[in-house]
C-alpha cells in the first residue's frame, strides 16, 4: 500500500479563492503589516512570499523590514503605530527576533483584533475556551482544515501530536481536542515515543529533526502529517520530520515536505487577516 498524498497547495488555492473572492466585493483593501527585524535568510524568503499571495489575492501588503541592531523600544513603538493605524487590520511580527529582544513583550505588545497570527495571551485564551471570535494560529488551523479535507470526520481518533511549542504542538492539541479526539501530546522527553506513535490514528511531526519519524512507528493505514523543515546539508532543499519514501509506503495518507503545511500556512493568514478587516468594519 502507497499513501494518498495530502496535497496542501491544492486546498490552500481553494481557500485563497475563497478569500480573493471576497475580498474584491470589498470597499477598501484589507491591510496586512509584517515587521522583521535582521538578516535571516529565511524570514526573508517568508516574508517575501506572504507579500506576493496577499498582492495576488487584492490585498494590501506592507513590509517594514528593521536592522538586526534595531533596538526592543523601537520595536514597540513600530507595533504601537500599527495598532493605532486604522488603515492597517493584521500585524504579524516574523520569528525569530534577534536574541536581544523580548519576543513575547513584542507579540503581546500587538492588538488582540489585528493578532492574525493568534499568539497574544487573548487569542490564546479563546482558542482554549474555544470562543469562536479568537484568531487561531494559522498552521495548527491549516492542519485541521487539511485533514477534515480528507478524513471529513475525526471523532474519536487518536492522534499523536510530536511537539509542544507554543506556535503549533501546543494549540494544535487544542483544536483536536475540540474534534472530540483522543490527544496524546509528546517531547523530547517522551520514554518509547515509538510506542505512542504505533498507537496512534494520525501522526503530526512537528519537532524540526529530520528522519524523526520511521516507518516502524507508522501502523498501517495511519494519517501522518509533518510540519517539520529541515535544510538539507549542503544543499537548498528541504525536508521534513518524517522519513517520508518509507512511511508512505506504510501509511494511508501523508503530507509532503515541501507542499504540504506550509501552502495551508499561508492561507490561513490571509483567511485571518481578511476576518480581521471584517471584525473592524
Amino acid at each position: 500500500m502507497t499513501a494518498t498524498i495530502m496535497d496542501g497547495r491544492a486546498l490552500a488555492k481553494k481557500l485563497t479563492d475563497d478569500v480573493k473572492t471576497s475580498a474584491s466585493k470589498l470597499s477598501t483593501k484589507p491591510c496586512l503589516a509584517v515587521v522583521l527585524v535582521g538578516d535571516d535568510p529565511a524570514s526573508h524568503i517568508y516574508v517575501k512570499n506572504k507579500k506576493k499571495t496577499a498582492e495576488e489575492l487584492g490585498m494590501e501588503s506592507k513590509t517594514y523590514i528593521l536592522p538586526e541592531s534595531t533596538k526592543e523600544e523601537d520595536v514597540a513603538f513600530l507595533i504601537d503605530d500599527l495598532n493605532k493605524d486604522g488603515n492597517v487590520n493584521g500585524i504579524l511580527v516574523q520569528l525569530p527576533l534577534p536574541a536581544h529582544i523580548n519576543e513575547q513583550k513584542i507579540v503581546q505588545s500587538i492588538s488582540p483584533d489585528k493578532d492574525v497570527d493568534g499568539f497574544t495571551y487573548t487569542n490564546v485564551a479563546k482558542l482554549v475556551l474555544n470562543e469562536e471570535k479568537g484568531f487561531i494560529p494559522c498552521t495548527p488551523q491549516g492542519i485541521i482544515l487539511l485533514l477534515k479535507e480528507y478524513k471529513n470526520d475525526l471523532t474519536g481518533l487518536n492522534v499523536c501530536v510530536v511537539g509542544r511549542s507554543n506556535i503549533v504542538g501546543r494549540p494544535l492539541s487544542v483544536l483536536l481536542l475540540q474534534e472530540d479526539c483522543s490527544v496524546d501530546a509528546c517531547h523530547s522527553k517522551t520514554v518509547d515515543l515509538k510506542s505512542h506513535c504505533l498507537n496512534a490514528d494520525i501522526v503530526i511531526a512537528c519537532v524540526g529533526k529530520k528522519d524523526l519519524i520511521t516507518a516502524d512507528m507508522v501502523k498501517d493505514g495511519a494519517i501522518v502529517i509533518d510540519i517539520g523543515i529541515n535544510r538539507l546539508e549542503g544543499s537548498k532543499k528541504i525536508c521534513g520530520d518524517v522519513s517520508f519514501d518509507t512511511v508512505k509506503e506504510t501509511a494511508g495518507y501523508i503530507t509532503p515536505v515541501p507542499g504540504g503545511v506550509g501552502p495551508m500556512t499561508i492561507a490561513c493568514l490571509m483567511k485571518n487577516t481578511l476576518t480581521a478587516y471584517i471584525n473592524q468594519q
